[in-house]
């Protein structure tokens, strides 16, 4: 049988997944960074007296107002740092993972290992990258509120590690790998079987569809994974608590409801950023990959 037209009928390198998955992962969360910045805020612990507003576009004026636009980009360079370590992990070991175990007719995986292929980039992903750079990028939003003793992400990673150690680097290991699990298991898994989906019928995988899986990705991936999110935020504030104390923190600050606290917020990021980081990604695959096949090819020749 020939596969499809369309069909993963030649194999992603291992290199063009990390380096595409890099960039995209640095584009989308410079891109993106306003409505994070917003919905950590609001998962943080209120300060007493100063309720913080559910609505992200009133949280984003807001401190505009009191603190300057410097202030909105507050742990940006953390968080775009750790999103290229991230997603180039992530689709590297989610696309080496698909090339092992695809169907060998189509090029295609079942939904289930889709989720179970985005499940183990996620874990990885979390040890290797999105643990520490989520704590700092937290725990500088939480500190510009409050104290201010962080001057910069590097100044609050040596402080932090100065008081902490490594442990200090790593609050909210449990919560942020549980969610990146989970969340990278629903985006990566949602989108690639709306891909194998279209493809496996003909449909042109253009800029348009690129984003509109990506953000269909984004928005079951937010739906499914919130409490997570919240969970791994209060774990990883500027003081740091363990899993167990954040979970028991929400409960009494809010109830069970608290673990969907800045829902409408991170939907709205991801919506947006899922459509921005699998549109960058195929593009600049569809870039690298021609070059990498021709290097390929020649060393073959060479050979």
């Amino acid at each position: 049988m020939v596969p499809k037209s369309g069909a993963n009928d030649s194999k992603t390198p291992p290199i063009v997944s990390l380096i595409s998955g890099g960039v995209a992962g640095g584009i989308e969360a410079a891109a993106s960074y306003p409505f994070e910045f917003a919905k950590t805020r609001v998962q943080l612990r209120s300060q007493k007296g100063i309720p913080t507003p559910r609505n992200p576009f009133l949280v984003v004026s807001q401190v505009y107002r009191q603190e300057g636009i410097r202030a909105l980009y507050k742990g940006c360079g953390a968080l775009v740092v750790g999103s290229i370590a991230k997603d180039g992990v992530r689709f590297l070991f989610f696309d080496s993972i698909k090339n092992a175990f695809a169907d060998p007719e189509t090029g295609t995986l079942s939904p289930l290992r889709n989720l179970l292929a985005g499940m183990t980039a996620g874990v990885v992903a979390s040890i290797i990258a999105v643990t520490p750079t989520e704590r700092i990028k937290t725990a500088l939003i939480d500190d510009a509120r409050t104290e201010k003793r962080f001057r910069s992400g590097l100044h609050a990673t040596r402080i932090i590690y100065q008081e902490n150690g490594i442990i200090g680097l790593y609050r909210g290991l449990a919560g942020t790998t549980l969610k990146q699990a989970s969340a990278t298991a629903f985006r990566m898994g949602t989108y690639n079987t709306l891909k194998d989906f279209e493809v496996a019928r003909d449909i042109p995988q253009t800029t348009a569809t690129n984003f509109v899986n990506g953000a269909v990705a984004g928005t079951v991936t937010t739906l499914c994974t919130q409490p997570f999110d919240v969970i791994k935020t209060r774990s990883q504030s500027a003081k740091g608590t363990s899993t167990v104390e954040a979970v028991k923190s929400v409960l009494i600050d809010y109830g069970v409801r608290g673990f969907w606290r800045g829902t409408t917020m991170r939907l709205g990021r991801t919506v947006f950023s899922g459509g921005i980081l699998f549109t960058s990604y195929e593009a600049v695959a569809a870039i690298l990959n021609p070059m990498f096949v021709k290097v390929h090819h020649k060393l073959d020749i060479d050979a």
